[in-house]
């Protein structure tokens, strides 16, 4: 399984990067390629571009519906209702989200009353704790703490070196600390998580967002084995997240930024 960093900018897309978009992919035993979007926010679809084609995505999971995570699906719709070379999908993509991503989706588009986007998109709800299978890969929703209903995402799948071996990748999607980050980041060999607040700065706003320490505290608890902090505004100070995780956690630690791919 492989973590391919599309875009990692906190709330709005930055001067180098898109908004949240996250591939994962994993080879089945017969080598074919499963490929996952987590999340297709503000400017992803761009970058998408340059790591796979979006008609063949083989599932799309959105953490929550805020526009920096979601706002690109409607240019996804575009290109797969209205590609002119006739290589469209077989059947509509899978589209997993929190109840009210149809129409709130249909609304950022803006169908007409009737119509639907259901022949290219097939939207399914989350369930707290139910798993859905993508091939190799199993995402299992989580639901966290935000201002509107959130979910982060666990993943297990193959090792990329070990096909018998399972792996696990949890993302944090947007949260502050709570027991739902909690049970996404134990015994995760990866987790990556979102540290768009600053410690000092942002203290008084709870309920929405984590810092790097917080980050590293959910890593440091849960035993995880490399963190990946992720969703960092353009106006904070480059290094900052990554410096108050390692105040707390003795793990790997990396920024994410666009491109950045990561071996499970």
């Amino acid at each position: 399984m492989r973590l391919t960093v599309v875009g990692c900018a906190g709330s709005f897309p930055g001067p180098a990067s898109a908004a949240s978009c996250y591939l994962v992919q994993a080879d089945d035993a017969a080598g074919r390629t499963w490929t996952v979007a987590l999340d297709l926010g503000s400017g992803a679809l761009g970058p998408l571009q340059r790591h796979c084609d979006p008609a063949e995505l083989d599932a799309v999971g959105l953490s929550h519906l805020h526009p920096d995570h979601v706002a690109d699906v409607s240019g996804l719709y575009v290109y797969l209702r209205y590609r002119p070379d006739g290589t469209g999908r077989d059947a509509p993509l899978p589209v997993h989200g929190p109840f009210g991503t149809a129409s709130r989706l249909a609304d950022a588009y803006g169908l007409e009353p009737g119509e639907s986007m259901a022949d290219h998109l097939a939207v399914h709800t989350w369930q707290p704790g139910t798993p859905v299978r993508v091939g190799p890969l199993t995402l299992t929703p989580v639901a966290v703490e935000h201002p509107v209903p959130a979910y982060g995402v666990r993943v297990e799948g193959p090792s990329e070196a070990d096909l018998e071996r399972r792996v696990v990748l949890a993302y944090s999607g947007d949260t502050d600390a709570c027991v739902g980050l909690d049970r996404l980041a134990h015994g995760a060999d990866v987790l990556l998580a979102e540290a768009a607040f600053v410690e000092g700065r942002d203290d008084a706003v709870r309920g929405i967002h984590l810092t790097g320490r917080r980050a590293g505290q959910a890593a440091a608890d849960g035993g995880v084995g490399r963190l990946v902090l992720t969703h960092v505004p353009a106006w904070n100070e480059p290094g900052v997240a990554a410096a108050e995780a390692a105040e707390v956690y003795d793990g790997p630690i990396q920024t994410a930024e666009p491109g950045l791919v990561v071996v499970l």
